[in-house]
């Protein structure tokens, strides 16, 4: 951790979203070992990423966010509540964009419409799709929390963003894999799977970039975009990940949603 906190904010960023990049590109080379994965163990990891990033948009960014709002403004909860809303529609409205979306004009699905079960590769365009773009608010959320631990009105240091990293490194490696997995059962080369499995990642560091850079040198917004962060993973786990989770086994599910939050609140409480 002292290597880590003598970094510059926006290298600590890219090196955290690099690891979940990573872990998203491990999750994706499941599909040169195996054809299918364990659906048990897949629905605890993402119970588990799932309740640690739920625990983490509190005690990381929206609770910095409360406390530094209240330093900057008159009226502490404003700003925050704002920020959270705000990030929350952001993942609602894409979730319905990509609901609307036509893809039968692409050549990969013409062709693959006359060999293979109607919408199948329609639905993992829109996986695919689908976690790029949740992972783009992840990413941010990363960079933010490194950035907003560099400052001195949250009250943070940079422990709560390295949790927050692993949490979403843990729920990045089944969405890794269930993007490659799909696509191989669609007619895909494992490479080719694996490409576009890993390339549903690679948003994360540019993101986590760019969210870095916003609350370091804009430390007036930072408050807004704590909250907006945390909103948007809010409705990342109630609106893909616990859902997904529980499709098959509900009570691991909830098992690993429990467990995730209770690891992330100790480790974040009694160490931060």
């Amino acid at each position: 951790m002292s290597f880590l906190n003598g970094l510059n904010p926006v290298l600590q960023a890219l090196l955290a979203t690099g690891f979940t990049y990573g872990v998203t590109a491990l999750g994706a080379a499941i599909v040169f070992l195996f054809k299918r994965v364990n659906r048990k163990i897949l629905d605890i990891m993402l119970g588990f990423g799932a309740g640690v990033m739920i625990a983490a948009s509190f005690w990381s960014l929206l609770s910095p966010a409360i406390s530094m709002s209240e330093k900057l403004y008159q009226t502490g909860w404003f700003i925050p509540a704002a920020g959270f809303f705000v990030g929350g529609i952001f993942i609602i409205a894409g979730d319905r964009l990509l609901n609307k979306c036509s893809f039968d004009d692409l050549a990969d699905y013409q062709e693959h419409k006359a060999h293979h079960e109607p919408g199948s590769l329609k639905r993992c365009i829109l996986l695919v799709t689908a976690i790029t773009l949740h992972n783009i608010p992840e990413g941010m959320a990363v960079g933010v929390a490194f950035g907003g631990a560099a400052s001195m009105l949250t009250g943070s240091d940079s422990l709560g963003a390295v949790l927050l990293a692993v949490g979403i490194g843990l729920q990045n490696f089944p969405e890794g894999a269930s993007v490659s997995l799909p696509l191989r059962r669609e007619g895909y080369s494992r490479r080719k799977s694996f490409f576009y499995g890993q390339l549903s990642g690679m948003v994360e560091p540019v993101a986590g970039v760019i969210g870095a850079l916003a609350a370091f040198t804009m430390e007036s917004i930072l408050p807004f975009l704590l909250a907006f962060s945390a909103g948007a993973m809010i409705a990342v786990c109630a609106s893909e990940l616990i859902p997904e989770s529980s499709k098959s086994n509900k009570n691991l599910a909830t098992f690993g949603i429990t467990v995730g939050f209770l690891v992330m609140m100790v480790m974040d409480v009694a160490l931060g």
